[in-house]
């Protein structure tokens, strides 16, 4: 594990400050604010922190004095309850299936971030959280997520589609040299390689920097894994952290870096397909305003994922970015969306 990576566990080290209000770190990003992958990860680390295995298992009655309503319930008097599709391990506490997130304002770098987080629902199956990021007194980032118990259900997922073994790509330290003429500054390739350190995320077709002014099918993908094995942390059976202000345990640790770097190439495609360089090269200004995921199956942080990313539509100023992450082995774990504002620089 490299000095980066260490970092980055730092970063989803939050210190519980008050019941349900926790504090993270920040740390200067590529542009000047908060990467807002940081801020998604912490955020989901801050709800994951008030979901527990012991939490209250019956669901809850809409109107005070009823009984808990029960999971798909009998179409017949008499009958006893349909089961839902499956059933939830004992005792685990739920993962995130699913985060609704708004970037509202940039981040300050140079600022401690405070996360508060509301327990919306805890039923049996699922729990709701909603968090608010604030610094300086503004909040600058809002998640909703939803948390699941295991469950066994019906099946079905795309076809992972066809791409190069990872190992036969090369690394950020092998191709951004190549690209430095295109920066807008001579310092861009420094702060990519700084930046992106803990993560080895490698390019299957050249990055919209690698060739501005020539437009490209709206598609991108990238292999991306951490750099370095996670093996040493703990697993648990759900999202308690082993210890305070310490990462999360896995599977919710892996969960939340997946977050983080969802957030770094997803607009790729969204300049591709008007041939533009991106923030490095200088040819646009952009920011994410919103950004969407669920969690379809399990994954490893450390073992290599396939990001599929395509861009749809780009209009009023705004671009959305859909991406698809697999498993080395064809599993479909994570689906993104993401809408990001794409204006060309004034003057």
């Amino acid at each position: 594990m490299n000095d980066a990576l260490k970092d980055l566990l730092d970063l989803l080290g939050l210190e519980r400050i008050d019941q349900d209000i926790f504090r993270g770190a920040s740390r200067d990003s590529l542009v000047p604010r908060v990467f807002g992958g940081q801020v998604a990860a912490q955020a989901l680390v801050a709800a994951g922190r008030t979901v527990a295995a012991d939490r209250p298992q019956a669901l809850g009655s809409a109107r005070a004095g009823e009984a808990p309503l029960q999971a798909l319930g009998s179409a017949r008097a008499g009958e006893a309850p349909l089961q839902a599709l499956g059933s939830a391990r004992a005792g685990e506490a739920p993962l995130p299936h699913s985060l609704h997130a708004y970037f509202l304002r940039p981040g300050d770098p140079g600022a401690p971030i405070v996360y508060t987080v509301d327990r919306i629902r805890d039923g049996r199956s699922f729990s709701n959280r909603r968090v608010v990021a604030v610094q300086h007194g503004q909040p600058i980032f809002h998640l909703s997520a939803s948390f699941q118990v295991h469950e066994e259900g019906l099946e079905h997922q795309e076809t992972m589609p066809k791409a190069p073994d990872p190992l036969s790509l090369p690394t950020a330290a092998e191709t951004l040299p190549h690209y430095a003429g295109h920066f807008a500054d001579p310092d861009v390739t420094r702060r990519l390689l700084r930046a992106r350190a803990a993560i080895d995320l490698r390019y299957v077709d050249p990055p919209p920097y690698a060739t501005p002014g020539e437009p490209r099918e709206p598609r991108s993908q990238v292999w991306f894994r951490t750099n370095g094995s996670l093996d040493h942390l703990p697993f648990a059976t759900g999202a308690d952290v082993p210890a305070d202000d310490a990462p999360p345990a896995r599977p919710l640790l892996d969960i939340c870096l997946v977050t983080y770097v969802s957030d770094m190439t997803l607009l790729d495609s969204v300049l591709l397909a008007h041939g533009r360089g991106g923030w490095a090269v200088g040819d646009v200004v952009g920011a994410s305003l919103d950004h969407a995921m669920w969690f379809h199956r399990p994954l490893r942080a450390d073992d290599w994922l396939l990001y599929d990313q395509e861009s749809p539509t780009a209009q009023g100023g705004r671009g959305l970015g859909r991406g698809r992450i697999f498993t080395a082995d064809g599993q479909l774990a994570v689906s993104v969306i993401q809408e990001g504002v794409i204006r060309a620089p004034r003057g």
